[in-house]
């Protein structure tokens, strides 16, 4: 008799490569988390000269047996899944495949090693074994928050942009081109670094009514730098919706992972989940 779709290899091997609540799917992800840290720690060092030329044999041998294990998790991500082209043209299987491929294609391109450094971007898996997923429904709290407010926003920058231009063109007039205002694009600029507080540097006031009105600038842009904080915040109030906790159960259907606790059908495409 055929094993039920609950206790099929594939689920099980669903279970332990996609999500993260059981003990084998925690360690494979904190594993393949080691296991990124590692190829990304070996391209570092293949940078080094002469560290690449004393060890670049056991570097080599060493990234080449990590890359195999990604292409085996790779096909093995394709395999479980009911829609492989889902997963291939998903965010994480587009890396998936990028941080695979570079050894691969380092026997035909010369230099094609260094995209491995796309690897790093898998290292955002690891908020799956921390659970951080629970957290997404502040993250969406966030993007509303910033959609509502984007009026008031742009409305700000564009008060701020028409503020940097006419103190820009002031101190074009104030200092003299020996200071660095040589143009209103430069000045505007000046304006731009000294409003946010960055000040690099590169440009200075010389004299004493430039200097009074570049620190006028400096103040400005403390209260200036708060206002989108209080914008976004009070949006953020308004819209503080009840905490829902979720868990890193992945649909095998359509590869959702923002599901409720104790759920055991996908909120999204209605296909069961995988339980023990």
């Amino acid at each position: 008799m055929e094993p039920t779709k609950k206790h099929s290899w594939r689920a099980k091997l669903h279970e332990i490569i996609y999500e993260a609540d059981t003990p084998v799917g925690k360690l494979f992800d904190v594993i393949l988390l080691i296991a990124i840290l590692a190829s990304i720690v070996l391209v570092m060092l293949e940078s080094v000269e002469s560290i690449d030329n004393k060890y670049h044999g056991l570097l080599d041998i060493s990234e080449w047996i990590i890359t195999i294990l990604f292409s085996i998790e790779y096909i093995a991500r394709i395999v479980v899944v009911k829609k492989p082209i889902k997963y291939i043209t998903s965010f994480y299987g587009i890396i998936d495949l990028l941080s695979t491929i570079p050894k691969y294609l380092s026997l035909l391109l010369v230099g094609s090693h260094s995209l491995v450094a796309f690897r790093a971007l898998r290292l955002l898996r690891v908020f799956r074994i921390l659970k951080l997923t629970r957290y997404i429904g502040e993250s969406t709290n966030f993007v509303r928050a910033l959609k509502t407010s984007r009026a008031k926003i742009a409305v700000f920058l564009s008060f701020v942009l028409i503020l940097c231009i006419i103190l820009g063109t002031v101190m074009y007039l104030v200092e003299s081109k020996e200071s660095g205002f040589t143009s209103i694009p430069r000045s505007v600029y000046w304006a731009i670094v000294t409003l946010t507080t960055v000040g690099y540097g590169d440009i200075a006031p010389i004299t004493p009514l430039g200097q009074f009105i570049a620190s006028i600038i400096m103040i400005m842009g403390y209260g200036i730098i708060a206002v989108p904080t209080g914008i976004v915040s009070s949006e953020m109030t308004r819209i503080n919706k009840k905490d829902v906790h979720t868990n890193t159960q992945s649909c095998p259907n359509c590869l959702d992972s923002s599901h409720q606790d104790g759920s055991h059908f996908c909120h999204k495409c209605g296909h069961e989940l995988n339980h023990d």
